[in-house]
């Protein structure tokens, strides 16, 4: 296969077809500063855009590096099939009515695999895709207008969609962008080669990902380690959900994963910051472009306003950042610089006395910045350039810019609005090593983001990919479960089957009381009423039977001593892994929607993190005088049942435990249910 860096940094450019795209692809480059030749190629013009127009491929110079290929889905296979004999190195398919309209054409899905078996050896990006910008070297094949400008260094942009990528050109924030890259259908080449080639580029500083579905886990994962060794951070927008991930569940643990979840836990465990939207996206990228990862969510915030202090506290917290008390040294030094009659604390209200006073200002911003912390944030809105001065905000920038040098910490500079950050502002706080921040909630977001990647550890232990998918499907009965659980380890209760009131009653009086009846063949025994609880004699088992009627029953012994029901559920995600999904169990499940979610395998430090962080965690370490539960039993129960879900990874389709009854001595799992298909 050709490597993607000929069609990313291409020498020659070939356009192939005659409409207004093509005619736009020629400008763009012009417009660029492209310094290869550009060859149209078209069998009736003799001349596109300007230019001497070739009529076949064959006629070309030489084999072109990079095609773009504007003819309609029907020419394209053919056109790629002559670009692939000549030797070109990669093309840009446009054309639409592809996989992506199979439903609509009926070929669509025919059409695409004849695409990718005409390029052969040959690389190409779609189809149905607008193509690249390569902002360092000048390369434009891409048909419409965009917003970018030639960068010596920057982040690269991938998305699946192009008119996403139109919009993020756009942006007025600063941000220096060295790629844009649309993939398309991911025909041939997907999202994680065109990202693995990119981070290469020593001149490429993070990498910014629109992600609508990842189709090669495996590859996900090595281009995410490949970046990660070479520094280049990574922050993603997650849109949509895989329908492949959407199993036909019938646990709890399906209905509250999904794939969403599973996105989660994988950016996650793989190091990659996720983002709510596009303006979180583009923040993020630039604390990554300037300053790279951030050591904590500890940050400084610097304000001459009380009502900015204020609204620096409230959405920092809610976006996950932490605002250290002063320590002694900052409080002295801040009252030095700032005098008695400003209150002292983080968030800080500098208010107006220094303003104007870059010296003293400086020295203001300087006692904040203690080392324990990862960012300091400066409020500063800059005047309408067409209306305003601003002499005196520049000031606070030059002071800002004396803090970074003489503290070596991260120094940012925070608009509360969008547009109070104007772009030529932006840029020049770049230059300077300043990271601009353009909107208060969107810049917090990306602050926080950009800590969870600089907190991210490696893990060594490899992903546990899904594989294809099981044929069929079978529910095991509880006992069934349990007794594959428990061959694993995992503390289940004693108990016995029995298939009619009366040996349902006998097997009660061999386990002594209380026992716990369950009726089975039902998925949800609570709701279909086939689970009677606390039975403590022989005659009450009895009678709870005939009442629930059905052919198989299970009495086992009755837990007691709970301090919390846990939910433990594992579902087999393909776009994302398997899932473990860990929350409030029993009937509090779906009510609560308490869950925090890892992917296989987890260890068992993030195991006993994820509990930490349930909102049912008070329960776990002992509310209110009550007994905390065995931590050290309930982590060691949850392994079991991750190691049971590994060992059955080739048929596994879903597996849950609900409830997982923690105690003060022991964790036991009172319910089961596993969903099995075969292997292909």
């Amino acid at each position: 296969m050709e490597p993607l860096s000929r069609l990313l940094r291409p020498r020659s450019i070939a356009v192939i077809g005659g409409g207004a795209w093509c005619a736009a692809v020629i400008t763009q480059c012009r417009k660029i500063g492209f310094a290869g030749p550009i060859w149209p190629v078209h069998p009736a013009k003799a001349q596109i855009a300007g230019l001497r127009a070739y009529p076949s491929i064959a006629d070309l110079p030489e084999a072109p590096d990079a095609s773009f290929i504007g003819v309609n889905r029907e020419a394209s296979i053919a056109v790629l099939r002559d670009l692939s004999t000549r030797g070109a190195g990669g093309a840009v398919c446009f054309a639409s009515g592809f996989r992506e309209s199979a439903a609509e054409t009926g070929d669509g899905a025919a059409l695409e695999a004849a695409l990718v078996e005409a390029a052969g050896p040959m690389r190409i990006l779609g189809p149905n895709c607008y193509g690249f910008l390569n902002l360092l070297d000048g390369a434009a094949l891409w048909p419409d207008q965009h917003g970018a400008l030639r960068v010596d260094r920057g982040v690269a942009l991938i998305t699946q969609s192009s008119n996403i990528a139109i919009n993020l050109t756009m942006q007025t924030r600063g941000l220096p962008i060295a790629y844009a890259v649309t993939a398309g259908n991911q025909a041939q080449t997907g999202m994680a080669e065109i990202a693995s080639a990119l981070v290469e580029d020593p001149r490429v500083t993070a990498l910014g990902l629109h992600i609508e579905g990842i189709g090669d886990l495996a590859g996900f994962a090595a281009m995410a380690a490949k970046a990660q060794a070479l520094g280049k951070p990574i922050v993603a927008v997650k849109a949509g959900a895989s329908d492949q991930a959407r199993v036909a569940a019938v646990s709890h643990t399906g209905s509250l994963a999904g794939s969403d979840a599973g996105a989660d836990a994988l950016f996650a465990r793989l190091g990659i910051a996720r983002v709510g939207g596009l303006a979180e996206l583009l923040e993020a990228l630039k604390i990554l472009h300037v300053v790279g990862g951030l050591a904590s969510p500890d940050i400084a915030s610097m304000s001459c306003s009380g009502g900015e202090a204020g609204l620096m506290a409230d959405l920092g917290v809610r976006a996950g950042l932490c605002y250290p008390a002063l320590t002694p040294r900052q409080h002295k030094d801040l009252h030095a610089a700032l005098g008695p009659k400003v209150a002292l604390a983080n968030p800080l209200d500098y208010h107006t006395y220094i303003w104007g006073d870059q010296a003293a200002i400086t020295r203001a911003f300087c006692a904040m910045m203690a080392p324990h912390l990862a960012m300091g944030v400066v409020v500063l809105d800059f005047p309408r350039p067409d209306r305003c001065e601003s002499a005196a905000w520049d000031l606070v920038v030059n002071a800002v810019e004396a803090t970074r040098a003489a503290t070596e910490r991260p120094m940012a500079i925070m608009a509360s609005l969008p547009e109070t950050m104007p772009e030529t502002v932006a840029a020049d706080m770049i230059a300077r090593g300043i990271v601009p921040l353009a909107g208060m909630a969107e810049g917090l977001a990306a602050i926080a983001a950009c800590a969870r990647i600089g907190r991210h550890r490696p893990d060594d232990a490899p992903l546990i990919l899904p594989g294809p998918a099981p044929i069929g499907q079978q529910l095991l009965s509880e006992a069934e479960g349990k007794a594959m659980l428990s061959a694993h380890g995992v503390p289940v209760p004693r108990g016995h089957q029995a298939t009619t009131p009366d040996s349902a009653a006998l097997v009660a009086a061999g386990l002594g009381s209380p026992v716990v009846l369950k009726g089975l063949g039902h998925a949800h025994k609570t709701e279909a009423g086939a689970v009677a609880l606390n039975l403590s004699s022989a005659e009450a088992v009895y009678v709870a039977a005939t009442r629930m009627g059905g052919v198989a029953f299970l009495v086992e012994e009755m837990v007691t001593g709970a301090v919390a029901e846990i939910l433990v559920g594992i579902i087999r995600d393909p776009a994302h892994g398997f899932v473990l999904t860990l929350g409030a169990g029993g009937v509090l499940t779906e009510i609560m929607a308490d869950t925090q979610s890892l992917l296989l395998p987890a260890s068992a430090d993030e195991i006993a993190a994820a509990l930490d962080r349930l909102r049912i965690a008070p329960l776990l370490r002992g509310y209110r005088g009550k007994p905390p539960a065995d931590m050290a039993a309930l982590v060691t129960a949850i392994l079991a049942v991750q190691d049971c879900a590994i060992a059955e990874a080739g048929r596994l389709i879903e597996l849950e435990i609900n409830p997982l009854i923690a105690t003060p001595d022991c964790a036991v799992a009172v319910d089961a249910l596993i969903r099995l298909g075969e292997t292909s």
